[in-house]
């Protein structure tokens, strides 16, 4: 309990995003098919180069930025935390999300004169967590109940959910028209470890009482599943490798199509990880349920006192914690739900290219420039969460081509993005990087994020 409350408090300076706005509908790089299978696909096949061809991390918060607790400003530190605390509400959210391609290979399908299919397949390993701020029990940990008679804390803020895991996939793309393409990805989910403490419900209040000075009311329903985590703790590193292949398993699918309404208007939609994870090994659930009265004198968290420190004031009232309630441990089996993605882009090419020599060959012009606009949603526990992006793309050159974007969501309404991607015979390279407008000062963003890969492409048209 006293581990699991320093990290209810303290992981939430630190939080990760998950949407690729840069890297959607870029159909120049084969990981932009991870987004949406049914993109267009201007190349015959491709190699990514393995364990390079796509390291990804984004970092970020809904409502707090580290400059906001930990600048050198002169202030107190204590004082910093508190206003933190509640400038905070339980519907912020603080979440990571990693990804690294471990790889991937794609090619061409169908008649050898007229190959409209392509075949991808690969393996990634992804981390994702979401944690909500528990804003009710940050309050009573800093105030205690002294000054909080008759008011009800809502142990329900505490909701949370971590994953790690391998992804294996396998992928269909088919051109049916000039203006249809469409896409399915199917996966094997591999989990080699997950937490999970959602729908919990609970209250705590403190009242005034009739056979002593103070009731101590509390009802509690809550709950920590965990699979793959005790192994991990005890054997380290050790049986990762199969881990990686024979975790517990789960299965999901992607879909996507992209839609030519005229020469240069176009409308695409994806959605991803409509899936789940069954768990049945290695399985350590906690479980705190039932009513409690404690009648006493003195309030039961007096909350922080002028000469403690933050920290010292978490652990004596986790001890509180330890020496009230009993938890229970057992080993059943659950099943988590995959966060479900949804992707949609409209997007119009302009600026067509002029060929310095004739082509008889190519049926279908080539545009320089092209913007649009894009939806993002992710379904979470609590409440979806969206971002909408207006984007500017530019093929500077036949080897460089680049894509520049502006995003409002739960993190920032200025957040600028850029990606750049080049080729050398067949060898691509990427880069791309969000909230660009913060790197002066990465301690005052509340999102950052960095992509990057090698990729073998080959027969690009």
């Amino acid at each position: 309990m006293r581990k699991l409350s320093l990290l209810l408090i303290f992981v939430s300076c630190f939080a990760f995003s998950q949407n690729k706005q840069v890297l959607y509908g870029f159909s120049e790089l084969p990981q932009s098919l991870l987004l949406n299978p049914g993109g267009k696909i201007n190349y015959k096949w491709h190699l990514g180069i393995p364990l390079l061809s796509q390291i990804h991390v984004n970092a970020g918060s809904s409502g707090l930025a580290l400059n906001d607790v930990f600048a050198d400003d002169g202030r107190d530190f204590n004082q910093k935390l508190r206003n933190a605390v509640f400038n905070l509400s339980n519907k912020d959210f603080f979440t990571l999300n990693q990804q690294l391609e471990i790889f991937s290979v794609g090619f061409s399908v169908g008649r050898n004169y007229d190959k409209k299919g392509y075949l991808s397949f690969g393996l990634y390993q992804e981390t994702d967590i979401i944690v909500y701020f528990p804003r009710d029990y940050a309050i009573l940990v800093l105030e205690g109940n002294q000054n909080n008679i008759n008011r009800v804390f809502d142990l329900g803020d505490l909701s949370l959910r971590g994953e790690l895991i391998s992804v294996y996939h396998v992928g269909y793309n088919k051109k049916v028209s000039k203006k249809l393409t469409y896409g399915i990805r199917g996966k094997i989910y591999s989990s080699l470890a997950t937490v999970s403490s959602i729908n919990n419900r609970g209250s705590f209040v403190t009242r005034p009482g009739e056979n002593n000075f103070f009731d101590h009311i509390f009802n509690l329903d809550l709950e920590l599943q965990t699979s793959g985590i005790a192994s991990l703790s005890e054997d380290g590193t050790e049986g990762l490798g199969q881990k990686l292949l024979l975790g517990n398993l789960g299965l999901g699918l992607d879909a996507g199509f992209t839609y030519q309404l005229s020469e240069q208007l176009a409308v695409d939609a994806s959605i991803q990880d409509i899936g789940f994870i069954r768990h049945s090994k290695d399985i350590e659930n906690f479980e705190v349920k039932g009513d409690l009265v404690f009648e006493g004198i003195n309030p039961l968290f007096p909350g922080a006192e002028d000469n403690e420190s933050v920290e010292d004031n978490i652990r004596r009232v986790s001890e509180d914690f330890d020496n009230l309630f009993e938890v229970d441990t057992t080993t059943t089996k659950f099943t988590t739900i995959r966060p479900i993605k949804f992707n949609a882009a409209v997007k119009y090419d302009f600026g067509e290219k002029i060929e310095e020599e004739c082509n008889c060959m190519k049926k279908d012009k080539t545009y320089l420039n092209a913007i649009g606009l894009q939806l993002y949603g992710i379904k979470r526990p609590q409440q979806p969460q969206f971002a909408l992006t207006a984007f500017y793309y530019r093929k500077l050159f036949n080897t460089l081509n680049a894509k520049v974007t502006y995003t409002i969501d739960s993190f920032s309404s200025r957040n600028v993005g850029l990606g750049i991607s080049t080729h050398l015979g067949n060898f691509n390279f990427y880069v791309i990087a969000d909230n660009l407008l913060e790197y002066q000062n990465l301690a005052n963003a509340q999102n950052v994020s960095l992509q990057l890969g090698f990729n073998l492409i080959f027969n690009k048209k």
